[in-house]
């Protein structure tokens, strides 16, 4: 799995927001391009501590932390997992505002590998490698980048 913290995979990502444009529609799920790129913003965010996001309960934590390599491994996920509340996105918002958002946060996150080195927690899936975090992100994004044709 690529990583955010890469070069290459990071360079890609920005081609790839890039060729983004208002009229990109979706290939499934429920998310405008524009929602789309608000939502890509908000892991990019928890994981820079710019927000934060309620902790679920005991079980569930033990849950989440049996699938928390789903979010890092080389395996593509399924179209239409649910979403954390906090990660669906309603309303109007404007593209290029968004899009020069997600790009801030892409290359705030590409530059910070340090910051999540030995180790950082994430409120739900427990503690992640800088590694960990980088090719999660990267996976998100190609996720939903997939999500929108590019």
């Amino acid at each position: 799995m690529k990583s955010l913290f890469e070069k290459e995979a990071k360079a890609e990502i920005l081609n790839r927001l890039n060729k983004l444009s208002p009229k990109s529609q979706a290939k499934w799920g429920k998310m405008n391009v524009n929602q789309m790129l608000v939502h890509c913003q908000r892991p990019i965010a928890l994981a820079l501590d710019e927000i934060t996001i309620k902790k679920p309960n005991f079980l569930v934590g033990l849950m989440m932390k049996m699938v928390a390599p789903s979010l890092y491994n080389d395996k593509p996920w399924k179209q239409g997992l649910p979403t954390a509340n906090e990660f669906v996105i309603a309303g109007q918002k404007d593209f290029d505002t968004e899009k020069n958002i997600l790009n801030e946060k892409i290359e705030k996150m590409s530059s910070s590998k340090g910051y999540f080195e030995p180790k950082k927690k994430h409120p739900i899936f427990g503690s992640f490698t800088a590694d960990q975090w980088g090719k999660a992100q990267y996976k998100h994004l190609d996720h939903h980048f997939k999500q929108f044709g590019v």
